[in-house]
């Protein structure tokens, strides 16, 4: 048995300290990791050898000394019980608090939380489609893991245009403060901390771009003396390995460091593959290198049952969403082209495209012109471009082939025929924008220019395209400079974020955004913007669907509006690649209400393949029957029929929103039934207002500990932060803390929705954050409170507090024992109540019970203060007082028993199964090398042979400490009740 429990609290240096984790150390003794709990090491952590501490003191329950309470009200003992409470969550597998983040709950954002957290450390691959919130489901999971005790050092990696956003997101909605570490907030972090100090070291929770990362060397060493309890990789196909790459790159290197850093890793991607076993596979051996033994060759049986990823789309979440997630209205304007346009179709099809100076007819040849077709197909003007830029690279040329001199004379026309198309003044000969002007003028469409709230996004690949369309749009419809501006890639960060954030804000004059696909990927465009423009079809179905998803998302307040604008042509070639886009826009419908993941048709998972892919058809000269039914084709052979066993293994995956079955699986939250499974423990108060409303009362007895103020009916509380509270909130972004130290948190959801929007379009950027701060049990100034209260009565004491609702004679004693894993990690914590009367035996009953036996609720009991039978009372408490922490004890061991039976043999199937996985890495191992020379398969089994088994060890080692009980509960004197007169009295 180990001389210092896991969870037991110690005196050491004359500080008190919580022992979170025991250690044997080399020189005999024991070290011990601590967590300081007296106020001068609080929040403090620290290292301690046994052989080396003079005196280590354990607080033993039965001695805790017993004091009056002369609160009014029993205040502070009902603040202490209540803190106490609020910081003692299990390690379960229910949501407790993150259903309460400021968001409109629908039931299957929980479900991410429920799965990662019946896994023996939380990893997942949270792979919903686009638009349905995975941050917010992140920051749920977060949340939940924060209330256990495992969420105390978070790292977030993201891309660069998502950092401020996911920064909002997590602050303004779970008061998860995350500073950012981007070229701007280095240089504010630098000014903060001690020169070659570890910036990852110095703030718990942080987020920083991958692309910061990758290429910052320092940064790599500051990551490998860094740990958190939760890693965050967002957008995290960006670090999968990529079909037929030789090697890793430098993003996937950084990705499989960051996960050996972290217990707890959450990636994040509407699109977790490219297609390729592979690509899939190095996701899955970040959360769980033991899952897979062959990357090429693996079925979803091998690791289904770890529970490592969740997948929906729109289709599988629909029947919960219908208020918050409106079904989209489509239409396809055509219009027919005019004599201009017919004549450049023509002149592009005589052009006689060469290479290496020769004119080859072939695929080669059509890819060529093909590539030229997708310009005009965008616009006259930004197939102008393009012919330019051909003429000058053939003219340049010191001297031209026979055949380029062909190609040059024929681009030539081409640019003739093009010219009154892209450069009349009122772009009248184009006939595609002229359909747009006349949808975007018409009563029929609806869209009010004048009207701040109805905005309007059109997507075009091409930058000159979309020049163009500001150019005339804002001639057309009388528009000032300000109200259309161009977002593409070519732009800064900065500039990016700049545009989003004005597009956000009612009182800023952008009416029309003009985007490029770089804002097609993770921006929210929709929060004043429901209608969406392709002025040029995708040639890829994944685009389709990110372009949309700005404004058809989680969310989104109005019906969404997707108008898609075709061309009709007499040309028959021209006619046959046209067609085959449109096919491709009913495919991304087809998708959106039956299939899901639009990507299953073309099954290549990457747009710039499934690009390649559509140019390939029409380069064949396939019809558009014929590229139909091989889209077709494709999706069907990925659709698993109920019951089969053969099929692609990403649609077995990824095919269907149902939890798989399987004997193996852990049990999971079923589609709409996730409310099921959330664990809100009753409170000593009416909400978290009136608990930190009584908090600040009693803290400010008998001395001023800060100003502070309510307001009552809007449910607020102002306070001016006392010294050691702006110290704590120094770990805040910048963006958060007030100059003033003055704070104002609000415990209404509502009024913290209201206050987003405000400052989501307020137009300074440090108002671009909410003023206000939401009021619940997360925020840091809410755990100050707590830490606060918690130091009342001192070391090792608890309240004696009396009640009329008990029997006379009646002792009552609330314990709190909790049995930890040997990570120190609370498995199972319960409040008991010991109570009896008179000289009887001690019974236990549940606190919830006893709070509602006793009245012992805030304002619910009277303090008679200081009585003459008060100290004869706590006399006789104090003498029953061991004999209730014994009656406890043996209850806990009992309980310690059945659980931690349960517990071995879980630990048993775990490490039988690693055992089989092992074998088979090894077996699968020996295949590979099997036709290497002997003497290179020596060398190389025997490395990665060891590199396998101590993959394997650390991981048994781990999953031994997490499921392994420590024999001996750890028991807590809470406080005290009696009756106010003794029995006969």
């Amino acid at each position: 048995m180990l001389p210092f429990a896991p969870g037991a609290r110690v005196v050491i240096r004359d500080e008190e300290w919580l022992v979170r984790r025991i250690d044997p150390a080399t020189d005999g003794g024991w070290l011990l990791t601590c967590d300081g709990v007296s106020e001068l090491v609080r929040s403090q952590s620290a290292l301690f050898l046994t052989a080396l501490e003079d005196e280590i003191a354990v607080l033993n329950p039965e001695k805790t000394e017993l004091i009056s309470d002369s609160s009014p009200a029993y205040n502070a003992s009902i603040l202490y019980l209540e803190s106490l409470r609020r910081r003692n969550v299990a390690n379960d597998d229910k949501v407790h608090l993150g259903h309460r983040a400021v968001m409109n709950l629908v039931p299957y954002q929980l479900d991410p939380a429920l799965q990662a957290l019946q896994q023996p450390r939380s990893r997942i691959l949270i792979a919903d489609a686009v638009g349905l919130g995975k941050t917010l489901e992140a920051g749920v999971l977060a949340t939940e893991l924060i209330q256990r005790g495992r969420g105390k050092r978070i790292l977030v990696v993201t891309q660069k245009a998502m950092l401020t956003q996911f920064q909002k997101e997590w602050w303004s909605r779970f008061c998860i403060p995350l500073v950012r570490l981007d070229s701007v907030g280095l240089a504010r972090v630098r000014n903060r901390i001690p020169a070659n100090h570890n910036p990852f070291n110095y703030f718990d929770r942080s987020i920083i771009s991958i692309d910061t990362l990758k290429s910052n060397l320092e940064y790599r060493n500051y990551l490998e003396n860094a740990w958190w309890d939760i890693i965050v990789i967002d957008e995290c196909h960006n670090v999968a390995a990529r079909a037929g790459e030789t090697g890793q790159s430098r993003r996937a290197r950084l990705a499989k460091l960051l996960a050996t850093r972290s217990d707890t890793l959450i990636l994040l991607s509407a699109t977790p593959h490219d297609g390729s076993a592979r690509s899939f596979a190095s996701l899955m051996s970040l959360l769980d290198p033991t899952a897979i033994s062959d990357p090429d060759d693996y079925t979803p049986a091998d690791f289904r049952s770890k529970g490592l990823v969740i997948r929906r789309f729109k289709k599988d979440i629909r029947d919960q969403v219908s208020a918050d997630f409106q079904e989209r209205v489509t239409t396809c304007l055509r219009t027919s082209a005019n004599a201009l346009e017919e004549a450049a179709y023509r002149a592009l099809l005589e052009i006689p495209f060469t290479q290496g100076g020769q004119h080859k007819a072939g695929k080669q040849q059509e890819l060529q012109r093909i590539a030229m077709q997708k310009a005009l197909f965008s616009s006259p003007a930004a197939a102008l471009e393009s012919t330019r830029k051909r003429i000058a690279l053939l003219g340049n040329k010191t001297s031209a082939t026979t055949d380029e001199a062909t190609e040059i004379a024929c681009l030539q026309v081409f640019e003739e025929t093009l010219q009154p198309l892209a450069a009349a003044p009122s772009a009248a000969q184009f006939s595609k924008y002229q359909r747009l002007l006349q949808q975007l003028q018409s009563s029929e469409f609806g869209w009010q220019l004048k009207d701040a709230a109805d905005r309007l996004v059109i997507f075009s690949e091409r930058i000159e395209t979309l020049r163009w369309l500001r150019e005339h749009l804002s001639t057309d419809l009388k528009l000032k400079a300000n109200q259309i501006e161009l977002l593409h890639g070519q732009m800064a960060d900065t500039e990016q974020q700049e545009l989003v954030e004005r597009f956000g804000r009612l009182d800023d004059p952008l009416r029309i955004l003009l985007c490029s696909d770089v804002a097609s990927e993770g921006l929210n465009l929709h929060y004043f913007c429901h209608r969406l423009v392709h002025f040029d079809l995708p040639w890829s179905l994944m685009v389709f669907q990110q372009r949309n998803g700005r404004v058809d998302r989680y969310g989104q307040k109005h019906q969404p509006h997707i108008v898609y604008l075709f061309t009709e042509t007499v040309n028959e070639k021209i006619k046959g690649d046209l067609r085959i886009l449109e096919i491709l826009e009913q495919k991304d419908e087809q998708a959106n209400f039956n299939l899901g993941d639009p990507s299953a048709f073309l099954n290549v998972y990457d747009p710039d393949k499934e690009a390649e892919k559509v140019a390939g058809f029409m380069a064949e000269g396939l019809t558009p029957e014929q590229v139909e039914s091989t889209l077709d084709q494709a999706a069907a052979s990925q659709t698993l029929e109920e019951g089969e066993n053969e099929g692609d293994w990403l649609m077995q995956l990824f095919g269907s929103g149902d939890p798989i079955a399987d004997d193996a699986a852990p049990a999971t939250a079923t589609p709409g039934n996730s409310l099921e499974h959330i664990a809100e423990p009753a409170s000593l108060f009416e909400s978290d207002f009136h608990y930190a409303k009584t908090a600040l009362t009693q803290l400010n007895q008998g001395q001023v500990l800060c100003q502070w103020g309510t307001a009552d009916a809007e449910r607020i509380i102002t306070l001016t932060a006392p010294y050691d509270l702006q110290e704590r909130l120094r770990q805040l972004p910048r963006e958060v803390q007030a100059d003033n130290d003055h704070y104002a948190l609000c415990a209404d959801t509502e009024r913290m929705t209201e206050a987003i929007e405000t400052a989501r379009q307020a137009r300074a950027e440090q108002d671009t954050w909410p003023q206000l701060h939401y009021l619940w049990p997360q925020h840091p100034i809410m755990e100050w409170l707590g830490d606060r209260v918690l130091t009342h009565f001192g070391r090792h004491r608890a309240p004696l507090l009396q009640s009329a609702k008990l029997n006379p004679g009646e002792q009552a004693f609330v314990l709190m024992s909790l049995i930890p894993n040997r990570k120190g990690q609370p498995l199972l914590v319960e409040w008991q109540v010991a109570s009896r009367n008179g000289a009887g035996a001690f019974t236990l009953e549940t606190f919830d019970a006893f709070v509602a036996r006793a009245g012992l609720k805030a304002g619910g009991l009277p303090n008679r203060g200081q009585t003459p039978e008060l100290e004869n009372m706590t006399q006789t408490m104090q003498q029953a007082l061991p004999e209730a922490v014994r009656v406890m004890h043996a209850h806990m061991l009992q309980q310690q028993a059945a659980f931690s039976a349960q517990l071995t043999e879980r630990l048993a199937g775990t490490l039988a199964e690693l055992e089989r996985l092992q074998g088979r890495q090894i077996e699968q191992l020996t295949l590979d090398l099997e036709k290497q020379l002997e003497t290179v398969k020596r060398g190389r089994f025997e490395e990665r042979s060891q590199h396998i088994h101590r993959v394997f060890d650390n991981y048994r080692r781990w999953v031994e400490d997490t499921l392994s009980t420590e024999p001996q509960p750890w028991i807590q004197v809470l406080a005290a009740v009696c009756h106010p007169h003794a029995a006969g009295a």
